[in-house]
């Protein structure tokens, strides 16, 4: 795989200094362990994965969320549902009042041994954010790989049966869309129209939300845009159209994100990058700097602490700006 990370510090585009405020969402990676391996993937995710947080770090998780005034807990992957102790952290997350998220990939829900895990959800009042790139079949099996379209739709069903997506219930159900190029997503509220529109009379599917998001020039969608010889094109396209009125709104102001190994990152883009926290640490011995950790959380408050940066961050601004609740503008 090509990697992008050296060319990120090299453009003479310099991003922004950008400070955090107050932390509301934790955002946990719980392993790269998943079912699919889709082409924007950008941790790299898939079947053959073994990475996975230990069950202590499940545990510091649920210390911290009962320690600090977290308002999400908000559970990424690979496929979070394949961790063995998933069920047991949204138990214990639910207890404590936080309102969980889980970035699912819909297709989980058709696996064998995961049958029920759409009423565990149900019965546990998760959020759901569910990735469905379009609503083409054919452009969504190219991206995430053939006979994906058809089982993310079974699983869109079997949401909905249970209440997601349906007005009243409370059962909160968003789809995410990102492009299938290197192409800027286009205006979210014309197309979370489009997608209820085509859904609901193709398929008879509904959900609340629909969230857009860029695609970032790093691990798998870098290596494709170094392949193709895009790079520098896709990246002076997220420079032209950078909006500094969506500084503002970075998702990276106000959560946190922590790898499987318990380090904690600005970002899961930079989590991915390996580009950790600027911490204002004290220097440990042998002139190294301390990496973040999880439980740092409990005695550390970051609200000012600088943010991490480098040429990717564009992608997040560009536009309409791109987060992990979709758009900023």
């Amino acid at each position: 795989m090509l990697d992008t990370k050296p060319l990120l510090f090299r453009s003479g585009h310099q991003f922004p200094d950008i400070q955090r405020k107050e932390l509301s969402i934790l955002q946990v990676n719980l392993g790269y362990r998943c079912n699919l391996s889709c082409t924007h993937c950008h941790v790299n995710a898939g079947p053959k994965r073994t990475e996975e947080m230990s069950w202590d770090g499940i545990q510091q998780v649920l210390e911290v969320l009962k320690k600090r005034s977290f308002q999400t807990l908000d559970l990424t992957g690979g496929a979070p549902e394949m961790h063995p102790h998933f069920r047991y952290l949204v138990e214990q997350a639910v207890v404590l009042g936080t309102e969980v998220i889980d970035r699912c990939n819909l297709t989980i829900l058709m696996e064998p041994g995961y049958e029920d895990m759409a009423c565990f959800l149900a019965q546990q009042r998760v959020r759901v954010v569910a990735s469905l790139p379009c609503y083409s079949e054919s452009n969504v099996d190219a991206q995430r790989g053939k006979g994906v379209f058809h089982d993310s739709i079974e699983g869109l069903r079997v949401l909905n049966q249970l209440g997601y997506g349906k007005a009243d219930t409370g059962l909160i159900l968003d789809l995410v869309y990102n492009p299938g190029g290197a192409f800027l997503p286009p205006p979210q509220q014309r197309l979370e129209q489009d997608y209820k529109q085509h859904l609901l009379n193709e398929f008879g599917i509904e959900f609340n939300h629909l969230l857009t998001l860029a695609n970032m020039p790093i691990s798998r969608f870098g290596s494709m845009l170094l392949s193709k010889g895009w790079y520098e094109d896709y990246m002076q396209l997220l420079h032209d159209n950078f909006k500094a009125e969506n500084l503002d709104g970075l998702m990276c102001k106000s959560t946190v994100s922590v790898d499987w190994q318990g380090n904690l990152y600005d970002c899961d883009f930079n989590q991915m990058l390996e580009l950790p926290m600027r911490t204002q640490m004290p220097r440990m011995m042998h002139g190294g700097i301390r990496t973040a950790r999880l439980s740092d959380l409990l005695e550390t408050d970051y609200n000012g602490n600088p943010i991490a940066v480098a040429d990717h961050c564009f992608g997040c601004t560009a536009g309409q700006g791109s987060s992990c609740g979709g758009a900023l503008g």
